[in-house]
């Protein structure tokens, strides 16, 4: 590619909300004066509609299509819900950059005109979501729900409540505003009591290792504050070694010269919490997170946890 970079071929997945954020990523790269063409990319987890993602398993359920285009060189950068990359990266690949997070926090969506939120939705509401975190935390609040599976791009998840066959969902308050949707939020949930899934909100540009150039151009759209939370965030999913599948939440907030890590494990059913926190440096942000990761292993985590691991164990969303 020469020593600067003028053109860059760009991976996605397809779904709206993908494609959204790719554009605003091609939009910052046009900033910079680089062209850049757009490959669709189609994953495993686009691909089966028919089954709850905790059910599919597996790491890089919405990822290793993109990588493997990325070793194979066919892309030079894929744009990923950095929520959804699995903690081990691929070998040869990097994370070149966490730009600025869209809000972290969930939101309750309810019918078109509604104004409930999760404490006034009628008794055995149907709730839908497709998050294990979502629904240990609903059940936490609300043991009365009915938490059921819900798949689909955003306005398929709004439609089926519309039509009445959920009372409301639940969903990453990020793609609502990046989809232009904030008028159909009927609750944002208050973010330290109702953690959001590790590096929610944020998005990561991922590119080959050895491919400098790219990097140094990447770099330029690196949010500092952004990278150091996220980074402390899936430093704790790491050393509790949940996949982003499990019911594991976590939010870092950057104050001056420091950071504060929020983090929880939860039971599906939601009968059981277990919740840590702490603080520490901003320049060793993981040393954070395994901190409040071994606070949360010595307040219960790892049974919780070694029950959703065991061999045949298959956690459903489920009341």
């Amino acid at each position: 590619m020469g020593g600067s970079v003028d053109r860059i071929r760009l991976g996605t997945r397809g779904s709206t909300l993908a494609l959204a954020q790719s554009r605003w990523v091609e939009a910052r790269l046009g900033e910079l004066g680089v062209e850049v063409e757009v490959e669709v990319i189609r994953t495993t987890g686009d691909r089966i509609w028919d089954r709850p993602l905790p059910e599919i398993g597996g790491k890089g359920l919405f990822t290793k299509e993109l990588d493997q285009a990325l070793l194979d060189e066919r892309i030079d950068l894929a744009v990923h819900s950095l929520k959804d990359l699995p903690t081990e990266g691929e070998e040869g690949l990097v994370t070149a950059a966490i730009p600025v997070r869209e809000d972290p926090r969930d939101v309750l969506i309810g019918p078109e005109g509604a104004s409930e939120d999760l404490g006034s939705l009628p008794e055995g509401a149907r709730v839908g979501t497709s998050s294990l975190r979502r629904q240990a935390l609903a059940l936490a609040f609300r043991p009365d729900l009915e938490v059921a599976p819900i798949r689909g791009n955003l306005d398929t998840r709004i439609g089926k409540v519309d039509e009445g066959e959920y009372d409301a969902i639940v969903v990453a308050g990020a793609g609502v505003r990046r989809l232009g949707r904030g008028e159909r939020v009927s609750e944002w949930f208050e973010p330290t009591a109702w953690l959001p899934a590790p590096g929610q909100g944020a998005l990561g540009l991922v590119t080959r290792a050895h491919a400098p150039e790219i990097r140094e151009l990447l770099s330029a759209l690196d949010d500092g504050e952004a990278r150091i939370a996220v980074v402390a965030e899936r430093s704790l999913l790491a050393a509790l070694e949940g996949g982003c599948r499990l019911p594991v939440a976590a939010l870092g907030v950057p104050y001056p010269g420091g950071l504060r890590l929020w983090g929880i494990v939860a039971s599906p059913d939601g009968r059981h919490m277990v919740r840590g926190d702490g603080t520490g440096r901003a320049e060793d942000p993981e040393g954070l997170g395994r901190q409040v990761a071994d606070l949360l292993l010595e307040r219960g985590a790892e049974e919780i946890l070694r029950g959703l691991r065991s061999p045949g164990e298959r956690p459903e969303i489920q009341p």
